[in-house]
C-alpha cells in the first residue's frame, strides 16, 4: 500500500513594490509629465484655438483689449457668410482635383522607383539613387523660375498640367521613404512569386504594395496635405479665378484696405477640417508607416 505524502502548502512570496515613497515618486513623475504634456499641446494648439475663436466673433470683438477668448454673441453665421463670399465650392472641387490627382501620381511613381532601387539589381543602380537623394539638397526655389519658363514654353500656364505632370516623376524624399520600408519586405516571397511565373509588374503590384501599406498611407498623407496647403504653384501657374484652389481663394479676404479677419478665420477652420479629418481616419496607418519597421505581419 503506498504511502501518500504530506501537502506541503508554499506561501507566495510578497511583492515588494518599494514601499509609499516609490509609489509616490511614481506618481508624482507621471503627474508632472502629463502636465509637461499639457502645457506642450497647448502651446501647439494656441494658434488654431485663437483660429477658430476668431471666426465665431463679431466684427468689433476682433481686435479687442483685453483680448476675448469666447466671443458675445457667437457669430455661427461667419462661416455661411463667408462661404458664400466667394465661390468656394468651385475652389473646393478644384483643391480636390489638385489634390487627389497629386497624391496619385506621387505614389504611383515613388513606390514604382522605390521598387526598383530595392529590389531589383542592375549596372549603376547605387550610383542612381545617390545621384536621386543628392536632388534634396536643391532648394525649390532655385528651380522655381526656369520651371516656370519651360511651362510656359510648353503652353501649360492657366492650366493644372503645370501642378500635376511633376508628380508622375518619382521625388527624391518619398522614393526614398518607400525604398526604407520595401527593402524589410523579405526577397523570398518576391522569389516564390517569380518561380510561379509572375514579373515584376505583378510582383510589385500584388506582393509588395499590399505589403506596404503603411508606408503608402503615409506618402498619400503628406502628399495630399501638401497639395491641399499648396498657395504659391497655384497663385504662380493658374490666372483665370475659375481654376483657383482653396488657398488662392482665401487671399481674397484680404485687400489693402480692409481685411475680414472674421471670414477669413472662418473660411481657413473649413478649409482645415478636410485634412483634419484624414489625419484622425487613417492615423493607425500613418503612426506605423512613419516608424518605418518594414516588420511583416503573419
Amino acid at each position: 500500500m503506498a504511502l501518500s505524502r504530506p501537502e506541503v502548502h508554499v506561501r507566495p512570496r510578497p511583492v515588494r513594490t518599494g514601499g509609499p515613497r516609490r509609489l509616490t515618486g511614481l506618481l508624482l513623475g507621471r503627474l508632472l509629465a502629463l502636465a509637461a504634456l499639457v502645457v506642450l499641446s497647448l502651446l501647439i494648439l494656441y494658434p488654431a484655438l485663437w483660429m477658430v475663436s476668431t471666426s465665431l466673433k463679431p466684427d468689433s470683438q476682433v481686435f479687442a483689449y483685453p483680448p476675448r477668448w469666447i466671443p458675445d454673441p457667437v457669430m455661427w453665421g461667419n462661416y455661411a457668410r463667408a462661404w458664400a463670399s466667394a465661390p468656394f465650392t468651385r475652389y473646393a472641387l478644384n483643391s480636390l482635383f489638385y489634390a487627389v490627382t497629386v497624391t496619385f501620381g506621387t505614389v504611383l511613381s515613388c513606390s514604382l522607383a522605390a521598387y526598383g532601387f530595392s529590389k531589383l539589381r542592375f549596372p549603376g543602380r547605387d550610383f542612381l539613387f545617390v545621384v536621386m537623394l543628392s536632388t534634396m539638397m536643391i532648394p525649390g526655389l532655385v528651380t522655381l523660375v526656369p520651371q516656370y519658363v519651360l511651362f510656359s514654353k510648353l503652353g501649360w500656364i492657366n492650366t493644372y498640367l503645370p501642378l500635376i505632370v511633376p508628380s508622375f516623376f518619382a521625388g527624391a524624399f518619398f522614393t526614398f521613404l518607400l525604398r526604407q520600408y520595401f527593402l524589410g519586405i523579405p526577397n523570398e516571397l518576391l522569389e516564390a512569386a517569380r518561380v510561379d511565373g509572375a514579373n515584376e509588374l505583378w510582383i510589385w503590384a500584388r506582393v509588395v504594395l499590399p505589403l506596404a501599406t503603411p508606408a503608402l498611407a503615409t506618402v498619400a498623407i503628406f502628399t495630399f496635405d501638401g497639395a491641399w496647403n499648396d498657395y504659391v504653384n497655384p497663385l504662380l501657374y493658374l490666372n483665370d479665378e475659375k481654376l483657383y484652389t482653396l488657398q488662392v481663394g482665401l487671399a481674397s479676404f484680404r485687400s489693402a484696405n480692409d481685411t475680414q479677419w472674421q471670414l477669413l478665420m472662418a473660411a481657413s477652420v473649413l478649409v482645415l477640417l478636410p485634412v483634419v479629418l484624414l489625419f484622425f481616419v487613417f492615423q493607425k496607418y500613418f503612426i506605423e508607416g512613419a516608424s518605418l519597421t518594414g516588420s511583416v505581419k503573419g
